[in-house]
């Protein structure tokens, strides 16, 4: 990258040109964020304070919570600052830098899910040999691996989308700074850059896939072969919640990311809102509402929290 480039400003056209459809985009973005962050912080704070939950499958979900409120953070409040402002520009390090950092969140969410899927398989398929596979010093190396497998990926990914000459055009038609949308801009050839991209995305997105795929496999055939029907229906239960929030993340992954560059059309920004906004958002009341021991948890937590407001209360009134 040269010296040069970072003088560069681009401007974002954002969601919408249209004045009147800007303000309700606004109130409903800024709920959809207040949302998930209340969302995500509740999900972190109950397994925190929840003995009960003090279990693998709850540390993959902090980390899970933790990972959809950073990459939520750096797209929404610079959305909902452009709704009201007619000032879209944005200098080219703080693009380049909203570009690393939100893909460095999406590619470790995307490792994390796989993390939470090969979870699933040893707690159904090797329950008692799940307390040796996934002890805590586990748990922390694998996320810790995909924190540093995400970062080098993302390097290579914001070398290849900024690293080319711009001398053109300086309008990106996105809400952020997106790979295709920002490479339209590139006025020297990007063939080889989307090439690199479209491997290090596939062996992210589809080597997590293979592995959630893989041990999904072996899940259904070890519940399938379950006596007990009370059984069978728990461990379905269980991996629910963990599968529709899999199908939120990697169908429109799939949908943006590995699709031929000439593909993208007005869809995109359909797509990217909702892996971008609302599904950090529903993440939490799916894996809340459909899940017993954090419902349980919740449950415990409020009732801890009304007795210490009662006593309190009480010891108030007599002094």
């Amino acid at each position: 990258m040269g010296g040069n480039q970072t003088h560069i400003k681009f401007i974002l056209l954002g969601i919408t040109d249209r004045p009147r459809a800007q303000t309700p985009l606004f109130m409903l973005f800024l709920l959809i964020y207040i949302v998930t962050l209340v969302g995500n912080v509740g999900i972190i704070t109950l397994v925190r304070v929840s003995p009960s939950l003090h279990t693998p499958m709850y540390f993959f979900l902090t980390q899970f919570a933790f990972t959809d409120i950073c990459y939520s953070t750096v797209i929404s409040p610079r959305m909902l600052a452009d709704l009201l402002s007619e000032d879209k520009t944005i200098s080219f390090t703080a693009c380049m830098m909203q570009f690393f950092t939100f893909a460095f969140f999406a590619t470790v969410e995307c490792h994390l899910l796989a993390m939470m899927a090969y979870d699933r398989h040893v707690a159904i398929c090797q329950p008692l040999l799940y307390v040796t596979i996934i002890s805590s010093c586990v748990c922390w190396q694998l996320v810790a691996s995909s924190y540093l497998f995400a970062f080098l990926s993302v390097i290579i990914y914001t070398w290849c989308v900024f690293g080319g000459s711009f001398c053109g055009p300086n309008h990106i038609d996105h809400y952020f700074c997106d790979e295709f949308p920002v490479l339209k801009l590139v006025c020297s050839d990007t063939h080889s850059s989307e090439m690199i991209i479209f491997a290090f995305i596939t062996i992210n997105v589809v080597g997590a896939s293979v592995v959630i795929l893989l041990s999904y496999i072996s899940v259904i055939h070890t519940v399938l072969r379950m006596c007990s029907v009370q059984s069978r229906a728990r461990a379905f239960h269980t991996c629910a919640s963990h599968l529709m929030a899999l199908s939120l993340y990697f169908g429109p992954a799939f949908f943006m990311y590995l699709q031929p560059p000439s593909s993208h059309r007005s869809l995109d920004k359909v797509a990217s809102i909702f892996y971008t906004v609302v599904t950090p958002m529903l993440n939490p009341f799916i894996y809340s509402l459909r899940n017993k021991e954090v419902k349980g948890a919740l449950i415990k937590c409020r009732s801890r929290f009304f007795n210490h407001w009662q006593h309190r209360r009480v010891l108030s009134l007599r002094t």
